[in-house]
């Protein structure tokens, strides 16, 4: 069966050798990831390392050990953070960073970030074997921790290192087997003492480019092997309450009724509509809903829903958001009943500049591929580092839009073209 095979012999099922150019290898990639997917690997073939856990330590002990083969001097600062370093030319200047991360979701995929720090890796392998030094120096990351499956809070390693971590937050939380964050951390050989000083002045840090995986499906319908991410959204949270009246649901009429449930499924079918009329790269969610008392012969007398909206651009999203509050009232008054509202949370979007935008399209236009732009719906580290330095993103096509699933893949294609487009856009920073 087809799930029982090494993933780097499907990996090179289809993969075009003509690839391998300029010091670039896939099977050298495909071999890491291969290697990388038995590092806690589930009986469905998908990947389990948590951040914070020794899965996700061996994971980046062994990336560690590549990075010093690829010549790069390497350390691990107190979050966890992995960094390979190549001096360039001008070594006092300040240095451009690519990676991603290594840890996943619970039966997750073998490719969401960890073909991005791959990726990266690769661009220090090529310029090994090319002899080639870039100008600024490069630094290989490994974040820890970005999925937040632990804690349901993630991105720690990137909060750590940009100073941006709320550790007063993170103190109280605990992960599923009861363990506090500082014993989690103690339980890795790291500390809350040595969490705090993995804090880097920004003034180290050049630019961030992230290769991630899409985990959609606009490349795959465009037929392109990756392209330029505008921006990663950031997402307002809604929590709506609506108030009617529970009743008898045979011996109240229907034109005597404050139906809670009628009004918010009104409320959530014009919800739909409403993105699409702001931004094309809006979108808005309610994938979490109660009803009370939930009997199947009484009448809803309150709904409790949660809204999710996200935009790349912080303005459109709040306009977003003031068109679903008015949709909320005019659709509560029309049913008789009462609704409420309270924001849940609020993450400003990281748009890429257009100038980064520009210098993907660049890079992608070098290696013979379409630019293609779509924005991201989904968090990365990307979105902490951004906030305070240069930083552009490449996604990956992804089969079927599937990702956080045994199921997720990207063509070994597809993935060294990346690593091409990357290689090009960091050589000409």
């Amino acid at each position: 069966m087809e799930d029982t095979l090494k993933l780097k012999e499907r990996l090179l099922e289809r993969y075009d050798a003509q690839l391998d150019k300029d010091g670039v290898s896939g099977k050298r990639l495909a071999k890491r990831l291969d290697i990388l997917s038995e590092i806690g690997r589930t009986p469905d073939n998908g990947s389990n390392r948590p951040g914070f856990s020794h899965e996700e330590k061996a994971a980046k002990k062994l990336i560690m050990q590549w990075m010093e083969e690829a010549g790069m001097q390497v350390r691990m600062d107190g979050a966890g953070n992995v960094f390979g370093r190549l001096e360039g030319k001008k070594p006092d200047f300040p240095a451009v960073l690519s990676g991603s991360h290594v840890d996943t979701v619970p039966n997750g995929g073998h490719f969401d970030g960890t073909l991005g720090v791959l990726a990266a890796l690769e661009v220090a392998e090529a310029w090994k074997a090319t002899g080639y030094q870039p100008e600024k120096p490069y630094e290989v990351v490994v974040f820890t921790d970005e999925e937040g499956s632990r804690f349901q809070e993630g991105l720690s390693g990137s909060e750590a290192m940009m100073g941006q971590a709320d550790l007063e937050a993170k103190k109280t939380r605990r992960d599923a087997n009861g363990m506090w964050f500082e014993e989690v951390l103690e339980d890795v050989g790291l500390s809350v003492e040595s969490y705090v000083s993995a804090k880097r002045d920004v003034k180290e840090i050049d630019s961030f480019v992230e290769v991630h995986i899409e985990q959609g499906k606009r490349l795959e319908k465009a037929g392109l092997p990756c392209g330029v991410v505008t921006g990663i959204a950031g997402p307002h949270w809604l929590h709506f309450t609506f108030e009617g009246k529970a009743g008898h649901a045979g011996n109240t009429p229907m034109d005597d009724r404050q139906d809670a449930l009628v009004a918010a499924s009104e409320f959530i079918l014009a919800l739909h509509h409403i993105p699409r009329q702001i931004n094309d790269s809006a979108v808005a969610t309610v994938g979490k809903l109660f009803v009370e008392p939930n009997g199947v012969n009484v009448i809803p007398g309150k709904v409790t829903l949660y809204v999710d909206i996200r935009d790349i651009y912080e303005d459109s999203r709040e306009e977003v958001v003031e068109r679903i509050l008015q949709l909320s009232k005019d659709a509560a008054h029309k049913h008789g009943v009462k609704v409420s509202h309270e924001d849940m949370l609020i993450t400003s979007p990281v748009p890429v500049s257009k100038e980064r935008q520009e210098r993907m399209a660049q890079a992608l236009h070098a290696n013979g591929i379409q630019p293609f732009a779509l924005p991201s719906g989904a968090g990365h580290d990307s979105q902490v580092v951004g906030s305070r330095v240069p930083m552009a993103m490449l996604f990956v096509q992804s089969k079927d839009g599937i990702s956080h699933n045994p199921a997720e893949w990207s063509e070994l294609s597809d993935c060294v073209q990346a690593v091409h487009v990357l290689k090009n856009y960091i050589e000409n920073l």
